[in-house]
């Protein structure tokens, strides 16, 4: 990389794009005389975009579904997003800001957002553990270069007979 076109990164905004959370069986959930340990299943994504020249917004994606004895006590989903202006980076290495850099940056407020609805929402409080995105896009990468050798290996072509 030359002087003339040096490595910029910068954080233009964070924002929330979508914010929703439910409690479908409210008020009974609460009047159970149940234990309070709820099975909790987060599921977690981000995808990643150009906006425009230089700018790109990474949106960080979680669902949070609470369930006490098969009965859903909530669901959380919150849709966290960042403008980023990146600038003389490599396609690869801008590939692997975008999809673990930028996501770290979100987490936090991700995690803030859905522990402040669960509490909102009549719950105990629920902190989110720490993500590696470095691993997870890592595993991702591997997982596209496996599928892409797959596909690139010659097929069997059918016997014709003449």
């Amino acid at each position: 990389m030359s002087d003339e076109n040096p490595r910029q990164f910068a954080i233009k905004k964070i924002y929330s794009k979508d914010i929703s959370f439910e409690t479908p069986n409210s008020p009974q959930i609460f009047h159970d005389e149940k234990k309070w340990a709820p099975e909790v299943d987060v599921s977690l994504s981000n995808r990643s975009g150009a906006i425009s020249q230089d700018v790109y917004e990474t949106i960080l994606s979680i669902t949070v579904t609470a369930k006490l004895e098969g009965k859903v006590a909530y669901l959380a989903e919150v849709h966290q997003a960042g403008q980023f202006f990146i600038k003389g980076l490599p396609e690869e290495e801008l590939r692997e800001l975008l999809g673990s850099y930028c996501p770290n940056l979100l987490f936090p407020f991700i995690r803030e957002a859905v522990a402040s609805l669960v509490v909102k929402g009549g719950f105990p409080q629920l902190l989110l553990a720490p993500v590696n995105f470095e691993l997870l896009y890592a595993q991702h990468m591997k997982a596209m270069k496996e599928q892409q050798e797959k596909t690139a290996q010659p097929q069997p072509q059918p016997q014709v007979e003449h």
